[in-house]
This record gives structure tokens, C-alpha cells and sequence, in this order.
């Protein structure tokens, strides 16, 4: 089943290349892809009473998110319909799509993406692995929606759907976590084996979970999202609209009501929400012209039908369930095809226009006649075994009370009418000879279909033809599903044909003659019945909720926000000063144990610390306000010097190194001191607000410290380091190697921060290297490419470029001596970290440090000569080389970032011991080496001169 999916989304990723190169041809290629997975479903089809198949994929361990798969009956029968259609889907894009369009060469991709995405989803035991498929679903369903991007009502459609969806994602993702937490595993499989009891909470986590399902599947009060994403193309309709993303919902509402369908939230969700859906959905149909309209929110009432089939809890209706599934996916798909197929062939959908294409186009009227029959619920078709099934199964079972059944069952009854009445009308207005209302259009113009057009609809509409004929072994296979389900001293009723006279055949009796006049009453009275629009509409309910959000945000932001930092800084602070001081006090508090100085130098450090930060609310010298502040980080330094903490008192000076000379760099061009207009004397407010935050922050540090119940996880580190990550400097192995995830994020998050800054300063383009002083040389002796420059030494060459009076030949001398030190001590912190205080991210500051020196000695023509590679080179690969290493370790069959031992042996350094968390500390390494040089050209550099000076004349000792 892993092998499926893997399988599946590389199809997906060169699904691209292949319709380039082939064309809308490509799309016979593609459905290749499912068609395969299909295969191996069927070879692999779960034995009854067997246990069923499982594969586990060891992922996050510790969240429980390994990739535990089991295929069982209810896996497999959702897995024929997903890639099947898919299949079917594809081969029907090769004729819809007439022309090649980028987006064309990406949608193939897409829907074998999603079938890969839906079989994941329907595969999955474990429910944090679902949710992540169910969100692929979400995604992909906004891709495919919003296939004509430059249209209005397609970004309208896919973003309605995005949201929709996701919010009810969001809403099962917490009911997942509750009912998780709750039972102790998030496994499917031990949740429906050990259903939790009941409680207010187990019903509220059940409760977002179907939340997330009838979202999913269309059922009111979420239904609206489906008919506006009939902007999509026919094929996603088809697909996703018919077969597969809205039955994720039902197989959702299936696979937990063994072990929730008899609780009363459930009922109400699932049964009263689906019966509801069904009316509203089909009364909403009668009201459409447009076909895709009128099928559209006929999928609406199906599924709410669907949703009460398989929500009821009984074995003898989840066999209709079942039979409805398959069904509605047959006769759906095939008739949006159709749809397709007439507005292809015609260039509208508007029964107003279309007339006699009965005549006109036999074929595709007799497939559409045949699927709408299934669709009407009339016989021979499976349509009418599975609402046969459910009008004599409801009205038995024992899940419901025996007035409540009735009514369920009098409910569907009703909406079965309304279901013949719009097939009818849908039937009628496609391939009727009626006398068009709109002729504006000439019916002469259209192009009758090829034969592999019609192939795809004809194929699944003589599906469900055959289908009822095998409805016994068809029901075979739904036994082991059902059987999971009470049957309530009934005998489980196989499907078939037909069961005799009774009630269903009675009903469906009343069904096709009450359809039959409903749909001729309102060809005659249509205009008097819907003269108004629906007094509630959801859509409009949906534009106003996202209207008064607007409005809430404006009002919250307009007094939040007023563009005044202060202001806003204040809110902040008294916010995160409030929240936990209020947590404290309602909470439970243990008593403060308060420890003070150790030493003597502990509580000078302190003092001098304290002094700084009160020195510097009072200066007014920009600069001196800088290095006061650096020396707060400075004694931070020293404090962990003192607690025996050398490799944080290293990079906490490092750090503090070049945050100076960031300060610096940005403080030259601003003036020395504000000016008076800006001053702003003292601020009680301001104050009280930093006093507060200060001791807020001293007293959420003594309460967590006295809250510690168990032994220190520190006493432990040390030993987990040697032992798991291979080095006996724990700080550096947490780095790279426990928590490397989290430093990987870190980093990534500099190199946007770093981007944005440069992209700040250069404005207008990006420059990458700063010129080297051959450049320069050149530039000032108006010289060629070709032209040698003079190479003669000097102390800095960059330097003679710089005025004289800003030179300092002490300087200069001094960073020729010390520079290679710097940069042999970088490299040395680097390889010696992972045992010894360092590591790649303390060995790329130093490096940084070398380079800053060079630039404040020699300028920025210096700073070309000391590294002559653009920043985002160094950025880019620091990145790639961490990333790589990560990934790497899965192709290895071990968990992401874990490190393994290489031992070599060389000719002259004799035996090396290597430990592969070295190379993600390389891409450490490089980034932030990368980051110190992309401030200096950006802060240092870039702002030294207006953009594109020329370059200045060297100094009178260099002429």
C-alpha cells in the first residue's frame, strides 16, 4: 500500500514532462497510473474473515505519527472507486481538453496526485496520518478547482472551497487529538476495538470530528461550497464532485459508526443533517437551468441520502450504504461527463438553449438515459438495489426507535421524489424535443463527440447497468463490513435484484408516480412556484460571514493598530505582561525557592548588568547607548561562563560581537544624537510597562524552576548525548542533533529574515559580490577585461581605495596577522564542537568576526577581495547541504537527522572518526558565514555609496 502512494506521487511529479511531451495524448499515459494501483487492489482484494492487511512506515515515533496502512473491505471498495473513475477521468481529458495549456500540463499531475492523496486517505489506520491526507485532499481540490485562474468566480470557487473544508479540517484535527488522547492510541483500529466511553468530552471530540466529515461531504449547513465549484472543469466535477473528494466524509461517517452511531450527538449530525440535505439539496436542483447546476446540487441531496445510510449504525442498511456509494459514483460521474460532452459540443449548459440533442446526438442521449435511470432509482439498474435495500432496511432496523425510523425512512422517501423529479427535468432539458426558450444559438452548430469522448461515460453507465445484475456477489463483498455492525436480531438481507413485493417495491412505485407529477407540475407552474429566491441562501451567508469579518478586523485593527509603534509596543507588552500574571494567580502555585549569587563576581557581574540597562534610558548618544546595551549581553556571557556553561558564554559573546557591529553599521547613518524634536523626556507609562515586563519575565523563570516535580532532564543529557548523537558536547548535539528539526527551521528563518533586509537596502536590484579592487582598478583606468591590472602588494589592498584620513596602517598590519588566525580558530571551533565547546554555528560567527575585520580595515573593496562569492551562493548551499542531510537519513531506512558513525582509515591522519551530524553542522556553518557577509554588503558595503557611484580614486600614495 506504501509502495501504491510512493508510486502514485512520483506519477504525479513526472505526470508534467510526459503531457509535454505527449500532448493531450499524454492523459491515455497517465491513466495508466491508477489503473495500475487499481490492479493491485483487486490482486490484493481483503479475504473475509481474514485479518486484514497492514504496513507500517516508522515517521515521527514520538508524536504517534508513524504511517500505519490497513486494507480492509471498506478500504478496498473506496479504493476501486477512487482510482477507477480516476482512471476513467483522465482518458475523458484526452478529448475535453482540445488544445495544450500550461495548466493543462499540470492538471494531469493534479488528479493523479489527488487519487494518490484519496487512497492514502482511505488507507490510513493511523487518524494523524488521515488528517494529513484529508488536508492533500483540501489543497489539491483548490488547485483543481481554481484551474481557470484568470476568472473570477474559479478563484471564488476554489477559495470558498479552501476554506470551508479547512475549517472543518481544522475542527476534526482537535476532536482527532481529544478522542487520541483520551483512548492512547491513534490508531483507527484500537479506537473502533475500544471505543472510549461515554462523556460530554468523548461526544464534543466526535462531534468535531463529524464536523469535519459533513463539511467534507457537502452536507447542509456546508453544502454550498460544492455547487460553486462547478467553476472547476468537468473532469475535477466528475472526479472529485462524484467519486472521490465528498465521499471522503462518508467514509469517514462509515468507518466510525460501529463504534459511535448510537450516540445521540451523532444521530443528529449524521441522520438528521443528511436528511435535511437530501430534501433541501434536491428542491434546490428543481430550481437550476444550468445542467452542471442541476446535477450539482443533486450530488447535495445524494450525499445527504448516502449520509444517512451509513450513519445509522445498522448492518442491514450500511449494506444499502454501501450499494449507494458505489452507485451515486457511477451514475454521478457518467452524467458530468455527459454534461462535459454537451457543453463541449454545443458551448452551453443552459437547457433555455438545447433542444432535440436527443436526436441529434443518440448515443450520448441513450448513456445519459441509462445513468439517470440508476440515478431515478427505476430497475435494473444498481441504483434501484441500493434504494430498494434501504426503504425495507429502515424500516426494520433497531437502531432507531420505531417512530424514528419511520420518519427517516418517509423523509427519504420524499426526497427520492424529488430525486426522479429533477432526473426527469435534468433528462428532458438536456436531450428533449422541446422548443427551445432561448434561440439564440443555432442547435446545427455543434460537433457530435468522437467515440473515445463517449467511451469513459459509456463505460461507467453500463457499469451500473451490470452491477445490479451482480448484486448478489457484489454483496458479497460489503458482508465483512457489515458484519461489524449489530444487526439487531435481523437476518442480514443480501442484495439483489429483487426482494418481492413489499414495502420498497411499494415505495418505489410511489416514487416514480409522485416524480412523474411533480416534475410535469412545475414545467407547468415553474414560474409561479419559484418567482422569489430562497428566503435563506448559505451563499449569501457565506459572503456576509466573510464581510463582518472584514469589518471586525478593520474595527480590531483600528484600535489596536493606530500606526503608532509605541502604541502598538504597549499593547504587546501589557498583553504578555497580563496573560501569565492572570495564569499564576487563577492557577496552582508551588511555593519559590529563590536562590541567590554563588560567588562574589556572580552578584558584580549582576550589578554592572543591571547599571548598563538603567544607563541606557538616560543616554542620548546613539553609539554609547549601543555599547552600553552590549554590555548587558556581554555579562549575560560572563553568567554562563560562571554556571560552567562555556559553549553558550562562547556563542552568547559571539553573538553580542557582531550584533555590535550590525548596531554600528546601521548607526552611521543616523545622526550621533536625536534631535529635540524627537526627544520625549520621561514616560511613567512607559516605564511602569518595562519594569513590569522585566519582572514578568524574572517571575515566570522562578515559577517554572519551582514547578520542576521529577529529576532534571539535564542529568540526563549528557549521557543521551554521548549515547544517541556521538559527542560529548551536549549543547552542540541538541543542535544538530536531537532537536536539529528545530535548528533547521532557525536557520531557515535567517536566511528570510537576511533576505529581506538586503532587500531593504538594495531597493531597486540585488547586488551579489562586492566588486573586488581589480574592479575597481579597472573602473578608475577605464581598462577592459583583458587589461592586467597591477597586483602589487600591500598591507590591504582594498584599503588603498579609501581616504587616507579614514586609514589606519595599525589596523591594517594587525588584520593581516590576525585574520588567518580568526579564520584557522573558525575551523578549528567548527570540527571540534561536537566534543568540545564550538560547533558550526559558534566557528561561522567567528569566520563572520574575520570578515568584519576586514571590512572595517580595509573597506569594501576588501570585503570582495577576503570572500569573492555572492552571499546567497553561501546562504543557498548552507541550506541545501543541512536539508540534504536530513533527507538523506530516510533513504538510509533511519529517522530524519539521525547520525550515524563513519570510521576511516587514512594514509596520513591514520584512523577518522566521523559522525555524519558534522555535515548538517557544515550547512550551519555556511549560513551563518553567508549571513554575516550579506549584513556587511548590505549594512556595510551597499550603504558606503549611492548606487552605481563610480569608484572613488585611490589614495595620492598609491598614484
Amino acid at each position: 500500500m506504501i509502495a501504491v502512494m510512493i508510486a502514485l506521487a512520483i506519477g504525479a511529479l513526472v505526470s508534467p514532462p510526459i503531457m509535454k511531451l505527449c500532448g493531450t495524448r499524454g492523459f491515455y499515459v497517465l491513466a495508466l497510473m491508477p489503473a495500475a494501483a487499481l490492479v493491485w487492489v483487486i490482486a490484493n482484494w481483503p479475504e473475509a474473515h481474514a485479518e486484514p492487511r497492514t504496513e507500517t512506515l516508522t515517521w515521527v515515533p514520538a508524536l504517534q505519527m508513524d504511517i500505519d496502512v490497513r486494507f480492509d473491505t471498506l478500504s478496498a471498495i473506496l479504493s476501486v472507486l477512487i482510482l477507477g473513475i480516476g482512471s476513467l477521468v483522465l482518458v475523458y481529458c484526452a478529448n475535453y481538453f482540445d488544445t495544450m495549456r500550461r495548466r493543462v500540463e499540470t492538471f494531469g499531475g493534479e488528479i493523479v496526485a489527488f487519487a494518490a492523496a484519496m487512497f492514502g486517505l482511505v488507507v490510513s489506520d493511523n487518524t494523524l496520518v488521515l488528517y494529513v491526507f484529508w488536508e492533500a485532499t483540501t489543497v489539491l481540490s483548490f488547485m483543481l478547482v481554481g484551474f481557470n485562474m484568470v476568472r473570477a468566480t474559479s478563484r471564488r470557487a476554489a477559495t470558498q472551497a479552501l476554506l470551508v473544508t479547512t475549517f472543518g479540517g481544522l475542527a476534526m484535527l482537535v476532536g482527532i487529538i481529544m478522542l487520541g488522547e483520551r483512548t492512547g492510541s491513534y490508531l483507527l483500529s484500537d479506537l473502533l476495538a475500544n471505543p472510549p466511553a461515554g462523556g460530554v468530552f468523548v461526544d464534543v471530540a466526535v462531534v468535531l470530528i463529524l464536523i469535519g466529515a459533513i463539511s467534507k461531504s457537502a452536507i447542509v449547513p456546508f453544502h454550498f461550497w460544492l455547487p460553486g465549484a462547478m467553476a472547476a472543469p468537468t473532469p475535477v466535477s466528475a472526479y472529485l464532485h462524484a467519486a472521490a473528494m465528498v465521499k471522503a466524509g462518508v467514509y469517514l461517517v462509515a468507518r466510525l459508526a460501529p463504534a459511535f452511531s448510537d450516540r445521540l450527538s451523532w444521530q443528529v449530525l449524521v441522520i438528521g443533517l443528511g436528511a435535511l440535505t437530501m430534501l433541501l439539496g434536491g428542491w434546490r436542483s428543481l430550481r437550476e437551468r444550468d445542467l452542471k447546476l442541476i446535477l450539482a446540487f443533486g450530488t447535495v441531496s445524494q450525499l445527504g441520502f448516502i449520509m444517512v445510510l451509513v450513519g445509522i449504525g445498522d448492518a442491514g442498511v450500511a449494506m444499502a450504504g454501501l450499494s449507494m456509494v458505489i452507485a451515486h459514483a457511477l451514475f454521478k460521474a457518467c452524467l458530468f461527463m455527459v454534461v462535459g460532452i454537451i457543453d463541449h459540443s454545443t458551448g452551453t449548459r443552459d437547457i433555455r438553449l438545447l433542444a432535440r440533442l436527443g436526436h441529434r446526438l443518440p448515443a450520448l442521449a441513450a448513456i445519459a438515459a441509462v445513468a439517470g435511470a440508476s440515478m431515478a432509482g427505476l430497475p435494473f439498474t444498481f441504483g434501484f438495489v441500493g434504494k430498494e435495500t434501504a426503504f425495507g432496511a429502515i424500516w426494520n432496523t433497531g437502531a432507531l426507535d420505531t417512530w424514528a425510523a419511520y420518519t427517516v425512512d418517509i423523509t427519504l422517501l420524499v426526497g427520492s421524489i424529488i430525486t426522479f423529479a429533477y432526473t426527469t427535468r435534468f433528462l428532458w432539458g438536456a436531450f428533449g424535443r422541446k422548443v427551445r426558450t432561448f434561440p439564440t444559438r443555432p442547435v446545427a452548430a455543434l460537433h457530435p463527440p468522437n467515440a473515445a469522448f463517449l467511451a469513459p461515460p459509456a463505460i461507467l453507465a453500463a457499469a451500473g447497468v451490470a452491477a445490479a445484475f451482480a448484486a448478489g456477489r457484489i454483496g458479497e463483498q460489503f458482508v465483512p463490513y457489515a458484519e461489524t455492525l449489530p444487526d439487531y436480531g435481523h437476518e442480514l438481507e443480501h442484495l439483489a435484484m429483487w426482494h418481492g413485493f413489499g414495502l420498497p417495491i411499494v415505495f418505489s412505485i410511489i416514487v416514480v408516480v409522485c416524480g412523474t407529477s411533480l416534475f410535469l407540475f412545475l414545467r407547468k407552474r415553474r414560474r409561479k412556484v419559484f418567482k422569489n429566491p430562497p428566503p435563506l441562501n448559505a451563499d449569501r451567508v457565506y459572503d456576509a460571514t466573510l464581510r463582518g469579518a472584514d469589518t471586525l478586523s478593520l474595527f480590531v485593527t483600528r484600535y489596536t493598530q493606530r500606526g503608532s509603534l509605541p502604541l502598538t509596543q504597549a499593547v504587546i507588552l501589557s498583553t504578555a505582561v497580563l496573560l501569565p500574571v492572570i495564569a499564576l494567580a487563577l492557577g496552582n502555585r508551588d511555593a519559590l525557592q529563590v536562590r541567590g549569587f554563588d560567588n562574589v563576581e556572580q552578584a558584580v557581574v549582576g550589578v554592572l548588568m543591571t547599571a548598563a540597562a538603567i544607563s541606557v534610558t538616560v543616554l542620548r548618544n546613539r553609539l554609547a547607548a549601543t555599547l552600553v546595551v552590549g554590555l548587558t549581553g556581554y555579562g549575560c556571557g560572563a553568567l554562563f561562563a560562571m554556571y560552567g556553561a562555556p559553549d553558550l558564554a562562547l556563542t552568547q559573546f559571539l553573538v553580542e560581537s557582531v550584533t555590535l557591529v550590525v548596531f554600528v553599521l546601521v548607526l552611521r547613518k543616523l545622526p550621533s544624537e536625536p534631535a529635540s524634536r524627537h526627544t520625549t523626556g520621561f514616560k511613567p507609562g512607559r516605564a511602569l510597562i518595562g519594569l513590569a515586563f522585566g519582572a514578568m519575565l524574572v517571575m515566570i523563570g522562578l515559577f517554572a524552576a519551582a514547578a520542576r516535580s521529577t529529576e532534571p532532564l539535564q542529568l540526563r543529557l549528557g549521557d543521551a548525548a554521548y549515547t544517541f548523537g556521538n559527542g560529548s558536547n551536549t549543547v552542540n548535539v541538541l543542535l544538530v542533533d536531537i532537536r536539529a528539526w528545530d535548528t533547521l527551521g532557525e536557520v531557515s528563518v535567517l536566511i528570510v529574515a537576511a533576505t529581506g533586509v538586503a532587500s531593504m537596502v538594495f531597493r531597486s536590484r540585488r547586488f551579489g559580490a562586492v566588486p573586488r579592487v581589480t574592479d575597481a582598478a579597472r573602473l578608475q583606468a577605464g581598462l577592459s577585461d583583458d587589461d592586467v591590472v597591477s597586483d602589487r602588494t600591500t598591507w590591504l589592498r582594498g584599503s588603498e581605495f579609501r581616504d587616507p584620513r579614514h586609514r589606519t596602517m595599525v589596523l591594517e598590519a594587525t588584520t593581516r596577522v590576525v585574520f588567518p588566525t580568526l579564520v584557522i580558530l573558525s575551523i578549528y571551533l567548527f570540527f571540534a564542537g561536537h566534543n568540545a565547546p564550538g560547533g558550526g554555528f559558534a566557528g561561522g560567527l567567528v569566520m563572520g568576526l574575520a570578515l568584519v575585520l576586514r571590512y572595517l580595515a580595509g573597506g569594501r573593496y576588501e570585503l570582495g577581495e577576503a570572500l569573492p562569492v555572492e552571499a546567497g551562493t553561501i546562504l543557498g548551499a548552507g541550506l541545501l547541504v543541512s536539508a540534504t542531510t536530513a533527507v538523506t537519513s530516510l533513504f538510509l531506512g533511519a529517522p530524519a537527522l539521525s547520525s550515524a558513525v563513519i570510521d576511516l582509515e587514512l594514509p596520513v591522519f591514520g584512523s577518522v572518526h566521523i559522525v555524519t551530524a558534522l555535515f548538517f553542522d557544515l550547512g550551519i556553518y555556511l549560513i551563518v558565514v553567508g549571513l554575516v557577509l550579506d549584513v556587511l554588503r548590505s549594512l556595510g558595503a551597499r550603504l558606503e555609496t549611492p548606487e552605481d557611484a563610480p569608484a572613488p580614486e585611490p589614495s595620492e600614495a598609491v598614484k
